[in-house]
Order: structure tokens, then sequence, then C-alpha cells
């Protein structure tokens, strides 16, 4: 029972949760800014600080429990890959009808595997447009969570960061001595830490999410490029064969929500760059 209750997420999930709520309880009863604007009356600062972190807390649920985009059978994804995608233009020249799908068959679950699929080891399952399987939200990153993945570290930076602001300005360097400061500013002092260390993590992954998605690539394509088949056979430089320009780079990761039949595009690239 404990053994499925700790593959299921539980205790990261858990753990997360009481953490951001504790820091949040101690910035409001110590003599932070936070507490001084509740004083004085002023509750806009600590109304929208509570609700950018219960948005911060929603999000990361979201994107924990979200499917990242599991291929559920043979039949299901083939359905994904020939059946229309959508009605808009952008998505019409992407997808050229013509092109035929080229699947491979995963050596683990023996499912057919679409073009930037991978099996997920920590998952058991494999994963549409794989980025990487993340432990802080027990679950995969992947073309149907990746968009609300960056969402939420998007939201968890400015809540850190004002956190660690908040944190700041509660202590006090008026008090004699280092063990009466400690004991009376020590619990402050690990929220400084604590939110401090996280946001830096946030800063790094989330401008190396920004950089990934404006040259549409993912996180396992960035680090075994010289492993992947479809990516070592197009060249040895960085080129990528599904990279459309920022613009529309953006807008593909962003607003186009359904699945993409990556073969097709990586194609209709390949007869391009011929």
């Amino acid at each position: 029972m404990f053994k499925n209750v700790f593959r299921s997420g539980f205790l990261v999930r858990s753990g997360h949760t009481v953490l951001t709520w504790l820091i949040t309880l101690v910035l409001f009863l110590h003599d932070t800014d936070l507490r001084r604007f509740e004083e004085q009356g002023e509750l806009m600062q600590p109304v929208v600080f509570s609700l950018l972190v219960l948005l911060s807390v929603l999000l990361y649920f979201t994107v924990s429990l979200m499917d990242p985009g599991f291929i559920l059978s043979d039949t299901v994804q083939l359905c994904l890959l020939k059946g229309p995608l959508g009605d808009s233009e952008d998505q019409e020249a992407m997808l050229p009808q013509t092109a035929t799908p080229r699947l491979r068959r995963c050596g683990y679950c023996l499912l057919q595997q679409p073009m930037r699929a991978k099996h997920c080891k920590a998952c058991q399952r494999c994963v549409r447009k794989f980025d990487h399987h993340c432990p802080w939200i027990e679950n995969c990153v992947g073309e149907q969570n990746h968009r609300w993945f960056l969402l939420y570290l998007l939201v968890q930076l400015g809540a850190l960061t004002w956190a660690f602001h908040l944190a700041l300005s509660g202590l006090s360097w008026s008090q004699v001595g280092w063990g009466p400061w400690l004991r009376s500013h020590g619990v402050l002092l690990g929220c400084v830490a604590v939110t401090g260390v996280f946001a830096l993590v946030v800063l790094v992954l989330l401008g190396c999410h920004l950089y990934l998605a404006s040259t549409n690539t993912t996180t396992w394509e960035f680090m075994s490029r010289p492993r992947i088949a479809y990516l070592r056979s197009w060249g040895d430089g960085d080129d990528n064969p599904f990279d459309r320009g920022l613009l529309c780079n953006l807008w593909d990761f962003f607003c186009v929500c359904r699945a993409v039949a990556w073969d097709r595009v990586y194609q209709r690239a390949h007869r391009d760059h011929i």
C-alpha cells in the first residue's frame, strides 16, 4: 500500500503543498511587510500574494496530474496521426495529407511510437513529444502539459521572488548578539534560504524551457541528439528539422493544443531541406 502511494507521487505532492503553505504562514505571522500591510488595513498586497500562491499550487497539481501525452494504443495513435488535426491554415500547411507516418515499436511497452516520442521508465509509458520526467511533479513533461509546465514555472518564480523579498523585510539587524538574533530570526532566515535557492532553480528552468520552446526542441532531443536517429540523420550541426522560426515555434508551443504528426513535419522539412 505504502509503495503504491509513493509511486503515485503522493508524498512529493504533499511535501510541496505543505512547504508552500508553511512558508506562506510564516510570512504572515512574522513581522514582515505582509503582516505590516495587514495590520494597517491595506489588504491588497496580502490578498494578491495569497492568490498568487494559490494559483501556483493549482498549476502545480494541474501539471502533476494531467496526461502528458501518454500513447494509449496502436489504434488510437494511428487515428491521431491520420485524422484531421484542425482547420487552421498553419496546421494544414504543417501537416501535408500525402505524407505517410513512419512508426517504430517501443522495446518496453511494445506500442508503436510516433516521431519525438520516448518511453519513460519512471512512468512505464510512452509519451508523445517527450521532454523529460520531472521528479518535482512526479510526472512526465510531454506534448500535452509542456505549455502548462512553463506557465507553472513562470507563476512559481513570481511567488518565490515575492516570498524572498517578504522574508528579507522581516529581518532586523538592530539586535545585539548572534545567539538572540538567530533565535528570533532563525525561521525567517530559513525561509530566505529556501525561497532564494528555489527561485534560482526555477529561473534557470524557465530560461531553458523558453529557449527550447523558441527553437521547437525538447530537453531529450537537446541532450541526446547524437543518439536520436531522426536527428542524427539530419546532420551533425544544431539544425533542427522542426524549427519553423521564433514566432511560429512559440505560436505552435502555446496555441496549438492538438496532437501533431511530427513524422509528416519531418518529411516535409526533409523535402525542403533537399
